[in-house]
């Protein structure tokens, strides 16, 4: 009989990260290697090389690539070469690379909407293409994407935000029913409100914060540290009857 522990490994396994550069994404990085995950970082900032540095120094396997994953053609490039450094085979598949923009809705520029939208719901579903026919070779494997309380909410002066999240969250349903009896296990985490650069003006606004924590029971931000165990759980065996699902890590705050 399998110890319970051993589910939660991912000795062996091949993992790709998009936007492991990010705060969230940098901590999932690090979730998967601890577990035992070989694993390809790609992002576009030059962190990447540092965060991955760091990384092997205290004896992880990770690998970095600078990729616009704004550009089909950098993504489909990006996803080549880190299948040929994991070998030829992926396992486990993170999609946290996003971006946020804040407009008035009846002013929200054009190249904005398009950059947001292309980063954050576009890039998610080729990368989970490209990986989703590698995976189906191979007889299956664990796609992450990185949904929002945005998937759920509307918010406020977001609207290519929020739309992008709700087409993760939807995007992330949809590629289940397709994959799920081919050994493809696809969710994803929402993370509520977070203490990342992403949400830095709102961390410094007093008057959103004290928003923010009426309706948190947690009376916390959350970090990257909050989303390490979902995401070992999520790409581990100890998840294979769980696909087609939207996890907040949200301090509660959907609760509310």
């Amino acid at each position: 009989m399998q110890h319970i522990l051993e589910k939660f490994s991912l000795e062996g396994k091949k993992a790709i990260v998009v936007g492991g550069a990010g705060d969230l994404g940098k901590a999932m990085v690090e979730a998967v290697a601890q577990a035992g995950a070989q694993t390809v970082v790609i992002d576009l900032d030059n962190r990447i090389f540092q965060i991955c540095e760091e990384f092997n120094n205290n004896g992880l396997n990770v690998s970095p690539i600078k990729t616009d994953v704004s550009k089909l053609s950098e993504i489909k490039d990006s996803y080549n070469t880190a299948l040929e450094i994991l070998g030829g085979t992926v396992d486990i598949l993170i999609n946290s690379a996003g971006i946020q923009r804040r407009y008035p809705s009846e002013d929200f520029p054009e190249e904005e909407w398009n950059k947001v939208i292309s980063i954050n719901l576009d890039a998610t579903f080729y990368y989970c293409k490209y990986a989703g026919n590698t995976m189906i070779e191979n007889g299956g494997g664990k796609i992450i994407n990185i949904a929002s309380l945005m998937s759920f909410l509307g918010g406020i002066t977001i609207p290519a935000y929020a739309a992008s999240k709700g087409g993760v969250g939807q995007l992330t349903k949809a590629l289940s029913n397709d994959w799920a009896a081919k050994g493809i296990c696809v969710n994803a985490i929402a993370p509520g409100y977070m203490d990342t650069q992403l949400n830095t003006a709102l961390i410094n606004d007093k008057k959103r914060t004290e928003e923010v924590f009426n309706r948190v029971p947690m009376k916390r931000w959350g970090t990257g540290e909050d989303l390490k165990g979902l995401t070992v759980f999520l790409s581990s065996s100890a998840s294979d009857y769980v696909t087609g699902t939207v996890i907040p890590v949200d301090g509660g705050y959907l609760g509310r």
